[in-house]
């Protein structure tokens, strides 16, 4: 059966090892199906929800597309984006806002843990934009959508917008209802300092994480530093569960090789860490390497990335204009 896939990426800069695993390995996947329609966003509205650099955000928004291309996304395939230059995507925003409610927003976890303890201080916008990521996700007609653990809160409530606009104004399935799509045998990438944080690229030391820019002298150093334990690789899960640096850099083994941890402990059951990780180190140089050097190569061709971003809001604008047309209809505007 084929699948309509939507799914977006801020221009937050400096994407990671986490966000590959996590997202990106993905998404060459789902473009290389030929069964599946592809659109991938990025997300330049969802990031001023925090102050940004202007300057800083269009070089963001260009190696954000860059990084698609250099990890294996094919632009001829999928449509690639920019959220802000489709109108569509603010005009829905605000009539699902209408038809959203305060309850349902109160229950986003992730507002909570961004906005800290001084919400009060928190923009609207950083409230709100889950109402803005499900107008993203239903102006395409998506049918499914790649999440991961942080945004299946965020999927439900976009499900229920487009179950309760379609209720309101009596028009079956009107909206599309889309279903989440789960990465299997995947593991969340932590910080190679602490294997209980994720790994981000707000966290201070540069060595808690592997950039999908950096070298190979650079991935090989970080790995090498990666915090681990005095005693060998754990010899069972059980083992595992209780040594999380260890769970971690086996997570990032797993996911490279398309395994999972019960497999990769078997190789490297009772061995030491030193010989583990120049195995690990070798994947992530084969791996992250050319995707690094393609980047740089990339970013050198600024029109070109400009053109993909073009002929991709082109096509994006063809379907939104027409899907918001049909909203503005129905509400009675």
């Amino acid at each position: 059966m084929s699948k309509k896939i939507f799914s977006g990426v801020q221009p937050t800069g400096n994407l990671h090892l986490g966000n590959y695993l996590g997202a990106l390995k993905n998404f060459v996947y789902l473009n290389n199906d030929e069964k599946n329609k592809c659109i991938f966003c990025v997300v330049d509205l969802h990031a001023i929800t925090i102050k940004q650099d202007p300057k800083e955000l269009k070089n963001n928004i260009r190696e954000t597309v860059a990084t698609f291309i250099a990890s294996g996304i094919d632009p001829k395939r999928s449509i690639i984006f920019n959220q802000s230059r489709v109108a569509a995507h603010s005009e829905a925003a605000w009539i699902l806002s209408c038809i959203a409610r305060m309850g349902w927003l109160n229950r986003m976890t992730q507002f909570k843990e961004k906005a800290g303890k001084d919400k009060e201080k928190a923009s609207v916008g950083l409230y709100s934009y889950p109402v803005l990521m499900a107008a993203d996700i239903l102006l395409y007609d998506a049918t499914h959508v790649p999440v991961g653990d942080d945004q299946k809160q965020h999927l439900e409530l976009c499900r229920d917008i487009a179950q309760k606009f379609n209720n309101d104004y009596q028009i079956e399935n009107f909206l599309q209802v889309p279903e989440p799509l789960i990465q299997k045998e995947f593991s969340r990438i932590m910080s190679l300092k602490d294997g209980s944080k994720k790994m981000s690229k707000s966290e201070q030391s540069d060595l808690s994480r592997i950039n999908l820019t950096d070298d190979n002298d650079q991935i090989i150093n970080k790995i090498k530093k990666a915090k681990t334990d005095s005693l060998p690789m754990p010899k069972d899960l059980k083992e595992l569960d209780k040594r999380p640096e260890a769970r971690n850099l086996l997570g990032i083994y797993s996911s490279l090789t398309d395994s999972n941890l019960e497999k990769s402990l078997q190789i490297f059951a009772g061995k030491n860490f030193s010989k583990f990780k120049e195995v690990l180190a070798d994947k992530l140089v084969s791996k992250i390497g050319p995707i690094s050097k393609e980047i740089k190569k990339l970013l050198v061709e600024r029109q070109y990335l400009d053109e993909i971003l073009l002929n991709g809001v082109e096509k994006a604008n063809s379907i939104a204009s027409k899907k918001i047309e049909r909203i503005k209809e129905i509400v009675g505007f």
